[in-house]
């Protein structure tokens, strides 16, 4: 029996008064959660979720659940003062809103076809299914932005401060249907995460051992749909190997490295794990730092600049970084990346 007799029993002696609300809309599954256990249209047995309110009703909530008990499953009824409100699975959802409205005034009627849905989740399913499926990981919107353009299926936000879990992992690795997942973790720290995701799952896992974004993109630009997973795999590795990367962020603490005294909050510029420069000036450790990557073999560079940027800001980095290298390309991307101000790409 429900506890709420009693408790207004006890309320009543007290001279209080039992109060409660009606429950929000969540209260009730929607259809997607209530068919995604389902394995066969045959396993639903009623076929339409039927919600409803019914607003100045007399009606008790166990007359109503007697009265309406075997038209279906999965029924749920909330009284509330003198509003009903109703979740059933029916094969006759008309019968059972003639009975309702017999009781009161009838609002936010709900009915849907869960077969229906069931079919379309299905089809839809089967349309998504391809070869290939691509993971990426990194932070910043416009940085993931480039990546859903360059035809990743799932970004998993994480980093330096915020590294995702081999669970994170494996819960993209579910999301996605393509028959060979290539992961790209674009950070050292992430790798270890990635490669034991791929040793739990049952998928054909392909991790790429990006250690940066600018070696992620290369990675997915150097990818070819038309190839086997291993000639893409080969090529995408090789990719990884020919672009340099620059991160331009500040430093924590004091520090002394390779003889560089460096200052807590100092701007540092750093290429291949080593901070090449560092200071006060933004601008001067960016250009100390690019011209330590560029060569005569440079042709390309990128810049992603983070969300503490502004704009204008970045683009005179870009014309001054056009002055210094005019034989190369130069690129700016609004990456919105924390932590780091810019990551530079050098190819």
């Amino acid at each position: 029996p429900s506890p709420i007799p009693i408790e207004g029993a006890l309320l009543y002696l007290k001279g209080e008064k039992l109060t409660a609300e009606i429950p929000s809309e969540d209260v009730f599954l929607e259809t997607d959660d209530e068919i995604s256990g389902i394995d066969s249209v045959d396993e639903i047995v009623y076929a339409y979720c039927t919600e409803f309110i019914v607003l100045n009703t007399d009606v008790t909530r166990r007359e109503f659940l007697r009265q309406i008990q075997n038209q279906g499953d999965s029924i749920v009824c909330i009284k509330n003062d003198n509003i009903l409100k109703t979740h059933i699975h029916t094969n006759n959802p008309g019968k059972i809103l003639e009975m309702a409205s017999r009781h009161g005034e009838l609002t936010n009627i709900k009915i849907e076809n869960m077969k229906e849905q069931f079919r379309e989740k299905n089809k839809k399913k089967k349309k998504e299914a391809k070869k290939y499926s691509f993971i990426s990981i990194g932070m910043g919107d416009g940085i993931k932005e480039l990546f859903k353009d360059l035809m990743v299926d799932e970004f998993i936000s994480g980093g330096q401060t915020m590294n995702p879990s081999t669970q994170d992992i494996l819960n993209s690795i579910d999301k996605v249907t393509g028959e060979h997942v290539f992961i790209l973790p674009n950070n050292s720290n992430i790798i270890l995460a990635a490669n034991q995701a791929a040793e739990l799952s049952e998928r054909d896992i392909h991790v790429l051992p990006t250690k940066t974004i600018p070696q992620g993109v290369s990675a997915m630009l150097a990818f070819n749909e038309e190839v086997e997973p291993e000639i893409n795999e080969e090529s995408m590795l090789e990719a990884i190997k020919e672009v340099k990367t620059g991160q331009v962020t500040y430093a924590v603490r004091d520090t002394s490295v390779d003889t560089k005294n460096i200052k807590k909050d100092d701007i540092i510029g750093i290429h291949d794990g080593k901070i090449v420069s560092h200071g006060e000036n933004m601008d001067e450790v960016v250009l100390e730092l690019a011209k330590e990557m560029i060569d005569e073999d440079s042709y390309l560079i990128t810049v992603f600049y983070g969300e503490d940027i502004a704009e204008e800001k970045a683009k005179e980095i870009k014309e001054t970084l056009a002055e210094i290298a005019p034989e190369c390309d130069v690129e700016l991307i609004n990456g919105g990346q924390p932590l780091y101000y810019y990551i530079i790409s050098v190819e």
